[in-house]
């Protein structure tokens, strides 16, 4: 492997598309109003009051409480249209093992259990994260985080033995070796790579549906810093060569446990040679080419609740190029639909 460059300097032409705030054609137009994640979340999680056992329990006792049922592959129950959550009101007893505290909305208790969903229609966050409001998303990868946590991980992890669930469901403490265990979270770097013709890197990989494609991603090392984990895989992946490295923004991604860091960076080289382990092709698209093969149905772009769709509708609309923006690029979000 070879060592990427990070300096500002790029031989040939780069052209600049024009003004960031100035939106050009893209493939989708949103309706509505859209937010994106670096605002306040609507959800609060109450950590100071999470302490009191007795606290928790007697929000499960509210008239006003809500439940979140999910199973074990992160399905949950939505309005028909699939643009509501179906929040039911809880009929047992509070069990602090099974029933989490996800937090409190406008005041309100809304916990989460892991059992059946038999309620229909029943969803996931991929299917239907664009179309749920910006708090029910918070809900649901929340939810989903957590009882995949609990599922997967009920003993310590330095002794091996029994572990309780403290706090509302964000904690696990361990009577034998007094060790205290939290929800682990996966990070992990999604770059928009763009070429000095303007072009984007997209990526198709093995075993996904015929035209899917998504931009090179991959999940930080041990002993990485984020930069570090963007110039390994997209070498690794690519063997392109990369440069000016930028945080544009993040992103729960709670399949099961990631948090999702969104780049922009400058191709050094531009010759591709697929990692074929993972990768079935992967070429270079420009927006004319992305228009036309998306709405021929031969391209399909990452659904609307993905980083990875923002940072490829930042490029379609022009606020992504190569030079990249000094400025943070704004982007579009998943829309909050009207109720």
């Amino acid at each position: 492997m070879g060592n990427a460059r990070d300096d500002d300097t790029m031989p040939g032409p780069c052209p600049y598309r024009g003004p960031l705030d100035r939106p050009g054609p893209g493939v989708v137009s949103y309706p509505g109003h859209v937010k994106n994640w670096v605002e306040q979340s609507g959800l609060d999680r109450v950590e100071d009051h999470r302490r009191n056992d007795a606290w928790v329990a007697r929000l499960w006792e509210r008239e006003d409480a809500l439940l979140l049922k999910m199973d074990s592959e992160g399905r949950f129950s939505t309005d028909p249209s699939g643009s509501e959550l179906r929040l039911v009101r809880p009929h047992v007893e509070f069990n602090p093992q099974l029933h989490y505290l996800l937090g409190l909305v406008e005041g309100q208790p809304v916990f989460a259990a892991e059992t059946l969903v038999d309620d229909s229609p029943v969803h996931t966050a991929r299917e239907v994260g664009a179309r749920l409001s910006a708090v029910e998303r918070d809900l649901v990868f929340m939810a989903r985080a957590l009882t995949n946590w609990h599922r997967l991980e009920p003993r310590c992890p330095s002794c091996g033995g029994e572990t309780e669930v403290l706090r509302g469901g964000v904690l696990r403490h361990c009577a034998q070796c007094g060790r205290d265990s939290w929800p682990r979270t996966d990070p992990a770097v999604i770059v928009a790579v763009v070429n000095p013709n303007d072009d984007i890197l997209l990526a198709h990989q093995r075993g996904w549906a015929a035209g899917r494609v998504s931009l090179i991603a991959g999940f930080v090392e041990a002993g990485e810093s984020l930069e570090q984990a963007i110039h390994r895989e997209i070498l690794e992946e690519t063997d392109i060569e990369v440069a000016q490295v930028r945080y544009v923004g993040s992103q729960p991604w709670p399949f099961p446990r990631s948090l999702m860091m969104g780049f922009t960076a400058r191709a050094v080289t531009t010759d591709i040679t697929a990692d074929d382990h993972e990768l079935a092709w992967v070429q270079w698209y420009s927006r004319d080419r992305v228009r036309a093969e998306a709405a021929a149905g031969r391209l399909v772009l990452p659904g609307k609740a993905s980083l990875a769709h923002r940072l490829i509708k930042a490029w379609l609309d022009g606020r992504i190029t190569c030079p990249l923006p000094v400025r943070p690029v704004p982007l579009e979000t998943v829309p909050v639909q009207p109720r």
